[in-house]
């Protein structure tokens, strides 16, 4: 009956999550105060958490930041994806003019743009945007072609049956709904990419605030190593607070009906 009730408990939304971060973060605080005993190479949980109420009034200036250089770089970074794999993946000469072109820059690291961007931007936050489109553009791009290829040729026809003839209408009826999909996780793909260039990004002074700029150019050269993790743990849970309302929002709202019928 004990066992039961254990098992009934662990199995409630959310409780073997939390169990399981109270153990990482009890793990970590072993190692950090009993084995490494040195902030400067492991600094504590206790250590890091005291560390944010220190940067209480910072936090939120360079969250914004950071934010503000995402929202740049990933807008830029779907509407030149998205409208470039919709031309490569339904017209076949688009394709072949710029397949070539997008295969060669595409395996260029975005950090490799870094001195074009001061030089052609400035120190601006467009500059740090346009590291941040370099990540985001290319999953988006590919993703979208292959949502644009993968259109059932079939649902082409029953189109055109059905008196759709033009190619707009064809894409904007047929394709698009279509590669929703597809260019959706290009999207969520393009994110993860686009904030893990953020650091790098913001590294070359483009603001005196901003996530990456205080992590790497400010705690880090003092040795303020306790401030270091707290930036980082605060870069993976904003990570993934984006990714979870850009999931809620495709998954409810824009990609509601792939569902289908739930079983009673």
């Amino acid at each position: 009956m004990l066992k039961n009730r254990v098992l009934q408990f662990l199995n409630r939304r959310g409780v073997i999550e939390v169990i399981s971060l109270c153990v990482a973060i009890l793990i970590w605080e072993m190692v950090a105060v009993f084995v490494i005993k040195d902030k400067g190479i492991l600094p504590s949980p206790h250590a890091v958490f005291l560390a944010y109420f220190e940067l209480f009034d910072l936090i939120p200036l360079d969250i914004c930041t950071s934010l503000l250089h995402f929202a740049i770089g990933l807008g830029a970074g779907a509407v030149v994806g998205i409208t470039l794999g919709m031309l490569m993946g339904w017209f076949r000469t688009a394709n072949r003019a710029l397949d070539a072109i997008i295969e060669v820059l595409r395996p260029i690291p975005p950090l490799a743009w870094i001195p074009f961007a001061i030089i052609w931007i400035g120190l601006t936050h467009s500059a740090a945007g346009f590291i941040v489109f370099i990540g985001a553009v290319f999953p988006i791009l590919i993703n979208t072609y292959t949502g644009f290829r993968e259109v059932d040729k079939t649902y082409i026809d029953a189109a055109k049956v059905l008196g759709c003839e033009k190619e707009s209408k064809l894409i904007r009826l047929v394709a698009i709904p279509f590669s929703l999909p597809y260019i959706a996780t290009g999207i969520r793909v393009g994110m993860g990419v686009g904030w893990m260039c953020l650091v790098a990004a913001e590294y070359f002074g483009v603001s005196r605030y901003g996530l990456g700029y205080r992590l790497l150019c400010i705690f880090f050269p003092l040795q303020m190593m306790d401030r270091v993790v707290a930036y980082m743990i605060l870069l993976g849970l904003i990570a993934l607070v984006l990714d979870r309302v850009f999931r809620y929002f495709v998954d409810e709202r824009l990609l509601k009906w792939k569902k289908g019928m739930v079983t009673q």
